[in-house]
């Protein structure tokens, strides 16, 4: 398998331009940027008024094994449960390949 885009966009239960939401997307580049095999990470906002995913985070990996390395890591597990499940209302996650 070919390098991996590992995409996830969404809405934070934060209101739009808050100190929470400025925290939350500074605290979870840090985080996940730290993490062996991320590549290219990325935020995203939101210009179109046609979704009310108002941010998308976009990284790339290698192969499945390190996108597979990158979802187990105490890191991302971790961050998940403490800051992803109470402050995200709503996302949708899409992993690609080039075809």
């Amino acid at each position: 398998m070919s390098r991996i885009q590992h995409t996830v966009t969404f809405r934070l239960n934060h209101p739009s331009g808050s100190a929470a939401e400025t925290t939350f997307l500074g605290d979870a580049r840090a985080t996940l940027t730290a993490i062996p095999g991320v590549e290219d990470f990325r935020v995203h906002a939101q210009v179109s008024p046609k979704s009310d995913l108002a941010f998308q985070f976009s990284m790339f990996f290698a192969d499945e094994s390190a996108y597979a390395a990158y979802d187990q890591h105490p890191t991302h597990v971790a961050f998940v449960a403490e800051r992803w499940v109470p402050e995200v209302a709503a996302f949708q996650e899409f992993d690609y390949v080039v075809v």
